[in-house]
């Protein structure tokens, strides 16, 4: 059976990058995989810890990614700590090196998803928050979850 182009399937979203920074603007990448890494994604099994891209000449290299290792590979398994080549367009990578160069924001890889059968990174223009602005996220997220309970317990 193949798949469509435009079939979208998530596998995973960076929650921790949208609570410390300001996502601006995101941008939609490709990723240099090889066939064990991309089997291991299939299955879930990676992490965004701590990761982060970086512009160096004309491509963006993610650092920081880990991705298991296939459960039924060879020796010839990957290395998960590798540093990854992102796939994208010179001048978007143009545009993005100066923003980051010029402005002090940093690229931070926020999900991982399947588009077809290619493996794409949505890469995010961020700008670091402020420790009270963090605060002021949990006192919403907390005061919105108590008026949801209210209401909820106001309807039986």
């Amino acid at each position: 059976m193949k798949q469509d182009k435009n079939t979208f399937k998530p596998l995973q979203k960076n929650k921790k990058a949208y609570f410390n920074y300001e996502v601006l603007e995101d941008l939609e990448c490709g990723i240099a995989l090889v066939g064990t890494e991309v089997k291991s994604i299939r299955e879930g099994k990676f992490s965004f810890t701590d990761s982060y891209v970086t512009v160096s000449g004309h491509s963006l290299t993610l650092v920081g990614l880990t991705i298991q290792p296939y459960t039924h590979g060879s020796i010839n398994n990957h290395d998960p700590a590798r540093n990854r080549r992102l796939l994208a367009h010179k001048d978007e990578i143009k545009r993005l090196k100066r923003k980051v160069d010029e402005k002090g924001f940093t690229l931070i890889p926020t999900s991982i998803y399947l588009r077809g059968n290619l493996v794409k990174v949505q890469v995010s223009l961020c700008r670091g928050k402020q420790m009270h602005d963090k605060r002021n996220v949990i006192k919403e997220r907390d005061l919105n979850r108590d008026t949801r309970r209210e209401l909820k317990q106001m309807q039986y």
